[in-house]
């Protein structure tokens, strides 16, 4: 078998030999007065590489292209390759992703020749398109596939937004530390080379810092936020700045500064729109609308028409995970608004899109319908779906965002008048966050269940500021 390079002597070599027998030649026909019989004998043995000029005058001979001797690459099926990967990423844009995906895929298992490049691409669509439609579990393989190899080069835009997908893939899955620890090393390597700040290195930072917002390393997320700005401004592209804002928003609203929050959003808004990215404004208008379900006064209204807008966007260009954000959005307005049916059938939406894949974002849903239940009066339904919720919860390492849950389903338990089952969950949001019960509390249950019996229910205005 010949174990030679497309690309190299031998592999030239082997394509002018098998060309000419199949055509019937012999080598003298092949020669002229610029290129003689044992030239061509060289040649196709691999001990000689053609110049260009002769390269043409063979290939003119052979009736084939100068480009497919040199490659083994039949250029019509090259162009056939590059309009297929221009059409799966074109299907990508435009929210088409189950097309684009398997348009990606078809590419990446039949018989078009691609290239290095062409390969990451439709890899890096596939990834894409995979994430987008919430199969998480797929799309972190093939992207780390892509990290491994010699090529995208450490710096680079495609290195940079593979690293970001990945961080967000790890993130969004629960494994928050993984994405911080990808992360992390990847602003490290940065530093390291010195390299002019770009968009994407932007995006790369602000992604690090969302993950240190769900961790709750507050802190860490605000100094970032703070060197980001900086960055951004100097770098001067709207878009970056915009992202860059829009996590820091997110931080402001962690650490109680609602009105800072807003502040940050509209900026984030005002910045994104100008560069025509749908799905961050969709994304930027989803966090608006959820920080004005949270203020005091909130305009309800408002907050359910951006999220709508919103809705509107993300069902062609978003992720599951920011389509399923949005349902359990809308769901806390219209609770807001008293109309416990729509909410419900927004939360049951939510949970369809996320489908059946392990996510902590699964929980959350399961949180916001329980809670409208108990509002309707449906008791045993509520128990039994935030029962659900428990189960599964305790199957996600511990995180902020973890305790975050365990904390919402204690208020529910409690708020339903369920004490042991409130403490229960209580504990365990302790326990996320680094807090397990000492023994000599977990050997005094009867002494605690006479203690929290006495624990006064929350108001209502205590209930709606935990839930939020």
């Amino acid at each position: 078998m010949d174990h030679s390079e497309p690309s190299s002597p031998l592999g030239l070599g082997r394509r002018l030999r098998e060309l000419r027998v199949r055509r019937g030649l012999k080598q003298q026909d092949l020669a002229s007065d610029e290129i003689s019989t044992s030239y061509v004998s060289l040649i196709e043995a691999g001990k000689r590489v053609p110049s260009q000029t002769v390269l043409a005058t063979l290939a003119e001979k052979l009736g084939c292209s100068a480009a497919y001797l040199r490659t083994g690459l039949d250029e019509h099926e090259v162009e056939e390759a590059r309009l297929r990967l221009a059409f799966g990423e074109m299907a990508l844009r435009n929210g088409v992703d189950g097309e684009a995906l398997q348009t990606f895929s078809e590419l990446l298992t039949g018989g078009l020749p691609l290239d290095a490049a062409m390969k990451r691409r439709a890899r890096l669509g596939q990834a894409t398109a995979l994430e987008k439609l919430g199969r998480l579990e797929a799309a972190i393989p093939l992207l780390e596939e892509v990290l491994a190899g010699r090529e995208p080069a450490p710096g680079s835009d495609e290195w940079c937004r593979t690293t970001v997908a990945l961080c967000r893939c790890y993130r969004t899955m629960g494994d928050v530390t993984v994405a911080i620890e990808i992360g992390e090393r990847a602003m490290s390597r940065l530093d390291s080379l010195g390299l002019e700040v770009t968009v994407d290195h932007v995006q790369l930072g602000s992604t690090l810092m969302g993950c240190y917002r769900v961790r709750g390393d507050r802190t860490r997320a605000y100094v970032m936020a703070q060197r980001l700005i900086t960055v951004a401004e100097k770098q001067g592209a709207r878009a970056a700045r915009g992202a860059v804002y829009w996590n820091a928003a997110m931080i402001a609203q962690s650490r109680g500064q609602r009105a800072e929050a807003l502040a940050l959003t509209e900026r984030a808004l005002a910045m994104m729109a100008e560069e025509d990215n749908v799905r961050h404004v969709a994304t930027l208008k989803m966090n608006y609308g959820l920080l004005l379900l949270e203020i005091e006064d909130a305009d309800v209204g408002r907050a359910k028409r951006l999220l709508l807008e919103a809705r509107e966007s993300l069902a062609e260009a978003g992720t599951a995970d920011e389509m399923t954000r949005c349902e359990l959005c809308l769901a806390q307005a219209e609770i807001a608004l008293g109309d416990l049916a729509r909410a419900a059938a927004h939360a049951e939406r939510a949970l369809d899109v996320l489908g059946s894949e392990p996510r902590v974002l699964t929980v959350n849903a399961r949180i916001v319908l329980a809670e409208v239940h108990f509002l309707r009066g449906e008791s045993a339904l509520g128990e039994q779906v935030l029962e659900a919720a428990a189960r599964q919860l305790r199957h996600f390492p511990a995180t902020y965002e973890v305790s975050g849950y365990w904390r919402m389903i204690g208020d529910l338990w409690r708020g339903e008048g369920h004490v042991e089952r409130a403490l229960v969950a209580y504990d365990a949001a302790l326990s996320a966050n680094g807090l397990p019960p000492s023994a000599s509390w977990q050997d005094r249950d009867g002494e605690r269940a006479a203690r929290t019996s006495e624990l006064p229910a929350p108001t209502a205005g205590e209930d709606v500021a935990r839930r939020r």
